[in-house]
């Protein structure tokens, strides 16, 4: 009984302590960007009047300290619920590395269901509160916890990373190298034209509906920008290290950053037209392949044997 009970208190601890620093992250990340909205404490003002008050249209919400520490302390509670369950986890995953996949599904799942629990409220509602900024405050708060997660329990990085850390690390990399080549062309395309940051001002006030094209818009659209480039050079990052043992995965790779540019313009063609109307074509089209180009060059800088093998392989065939 006691070796149980001793087992038992940091789970309690860690779940608590992991959901406390999940439901600031959010609370955090929602101030400010309330803040920058010029609405402050609108976000827990909206989610409180809905599930204390039934409200579903924003127009018929108003700032009240009432439904903003209701709502702080269910968004609380909820977080340490969710930090309990997923430290059960941890602490099974430490004895059977296998539940680590569900671990991970759990956070996925976390997503989901706020999402799905707010678009349930309304589309006036998920409108009013901005699905991208709520997806960005849950990816913030579970990135802060799984961080708290890993400090505490040693040897869930190299149970969770083992080999696929260095290509995941490739990938970060190679898609903030992408990232970066694509915001410094289009930086340098915008000081020529003597409009400074007009390319990002232009795309973040279109895509996130700001009222006002600021630096707030600049960095919620590089953020965004940088997001896309990274899930894009982990994938990347993945083909090639797969094309180390099977060379022919290298055409997956080919394909892939083909795609990329083919996939980009038809969603610019299909549902943002006016993006052509604004922006230089060959403009978009270079930056991407300078973007592509700076990356492929970085996975082959780390793989320098793949080209002389992959020669080799085919020559043999």
């Amino acid at each position: 009984m006691v070796r149980i009970m001793t087992e038992e208190r940091p789970v309690l601890r860690d779940g608590v302590i992991a959901g406390l620093i999940g439901a600031t992250v959010v609370a955090l990340w929602f101030l400010v960007f309330d803040i920058a909205r010029g609405r402050p404490l609108l976000t827990p003002a909206l989610l409180g009047s809905a599930v204390f008050q039934g409200l579903t249209d924003p127009a018929a919400v108003t700032i009240s300290p009432g439904p903003v520490i209701l709502y702080t302390i269910l968004h609380g509670v909820a977080f340490i619920g969710f930090g309990v369950v997923a430290a059960s986890l941890v602490l099974a995953a430490e004895r059977e590395p296998s539940l680590l996949v569900a671990f991970m599904i759990l956070f996925a799942c976390f997503e989901a269901f706020f999402i799905g629990a707010v678009a349930a409220l309304g589309t006036s509602m998920l409108g009013a509160l901005v699905w991208w900024a709520i997806l960005t405050g849950n990816l913030l708060a579970s990135v802060a916890m799984i961080a708290y997660f890993f400090v505490n329990h040693r040897r869930l990085p190299d149970m969770l990373w083992g080999r696929w850390g260095r290509v995941l690390k490739e990938g970060v990399a190679a898609g903030l190298i992408g990232a970066v080549v694509v915001a410094v062309w289009f930086l340098v395309v915008d000081l020529i034209k003597g409009e400074l940051f007009r390319t990002p001002i232009l795309l973040g006030t279109r895509i996130f509906g700001s009222g006002q094209p600021d630096l707030v818009t600049v960095l919620f659209y590089t953020a965004a920008h940088g997001l896309a480039f990274l899930v894009f050079g982990i994938v990347a990052a993945f083909l090639i290290n797969g094309a180390e043992s099977q060379p022919l995965l290298i055409l997956g790779l080919a394909i892939l950053f083909t795609a990329f540019e083919v996939v980009f313009f038809g969603a610019i063609v299909i549902a943002a037209k006016w993006v052509l109307d604004e922006l230089a074509g060959w403009a978009i089209f270079l930056g991407n392949v300078l973007a592509a180009t700076a990356m492929l060059w970085y996975f082959f800088s780390q793989h320098r044997s793949l080209a002389t093998r992959l020669v080799g392989t085919w020559e043999d065939d």
